[in-house]
């Protein structure tokens, strides 16, 4: 592959940085001497489909694991909503409403579809055990809503017919659709997607971008979205952000990315006519 030497592009754009609901401020990850994340820096836009592109070994998943919580960068900031959270516990990010998404997706396979969902309930009084002996009318209401709450979910995504299956016997598809249920559970206001199309049928796949651009446009659900499969990329994503060894290297919209020569070159490789 052609090496292209990186290009300063504009930075976001006042506006975009004034409400920037994500901001990754010069991260760097390296793994003995490889630098998998080098100075890492962009924002995204509250109420976004933001897509974030490039070759394998790019550094996209890397970075999405520092974002998520999974790995602490070496270097640099993670301001989420305006507050630093670099290095907090995936969990920690949960609870304040940034979720993620799995490229292999991990429900509980010997759960049904339904309790992998009641499971995903925040804030559940009856996980403390002395709730569970002195409170247990109020335990019991809050159960019944969190079923009520899956049960409309697993609607909404057209699972609802599979309630009572295990998660082990989903489909690859299915078991997408049911990691996205996962993150309605805790009404998130971002949520970052690893390759949501990655083993997928187009069919499935349609149902999902549909139910993204629902909880965008309609609900203010931010996404960022980590993908190799350009159909969806130009279907959902405005702006789309190029990585290349481990940094930023163009940011615009789709018609913007696919035009740039430098990217198409190196990134897309005629993916994009």
């Amino acid at each position: 592959m052609t090496t292209v030497a990186i290009r300063e592009q504009p930075t976001p754009t006042a506006a975009l940085q004034r409400d920037a609901i994500l901001e990754v401020g010069a991260v760097t990850k390296a793994f003995g001497g490889n630098r998998a994340v080098d100075d890492c820096s962009f924002a995204v836009g509250r109420g976004t489909i933001t897509g974030l592109i490039g070759p394998n070994g790019a550094g996209k998943s890397t970075l999405l694991n520092i974002i998520a919580g999974a790995l602490r960068p070496d270097t640099g900031v993670i301001l989420f909503d305006g507050q630093a959270v670099t290095g907090l516990r995936p969990d920690e990010l949960l609870c304040r409403g940034l979720a993620r998404t799995f490229q292999i997706p991990r429900p509980i396979p010997t759960m049904t579809v339904l309790e992998n969902l009641v499971l995903a309930g925040p804030d559940q009084t009856g996980e403390r055990i002395w709730n569970a002996w002195c409170r247990p009318a109020q335990v019991g209401r809050q159960e019944d809503a969190i079923v009520d709450q899956a049960l409309e979910i697993l609607a909404y995504v057209n699972l609802i017919h599979l309630r009572d299956a295990f998660a082990a016997n989903l489909s690859g598809g299915q078991k997408k659709l049911l990691e996205f249920a996962r993150t309605l559970m805790i009404r998130p206001r971002m949520v970052l997607l690893d390759e949501p199309a990655a083993g997928v049928n187009r069919t499935l796949m349609r149902q999902l971008a549909e139910h993204i651009e629902e909880q965008c446009h309609d609900h203010g659900v931010t996404f960022l979205i980590v993908e190799h499969d350009m159909d969806l990329i130009a279907r959902l994503c405005d702006p789309v952000i190029v990585m290349s060894q481990g940094t930023r290297l163009f940011e615009g919209s789709f018609d913007e990315v696919r035009q740039d020569p430098a990217v198409l070159e190196a990134y897309l490789g005629g993916q994009v006519k």
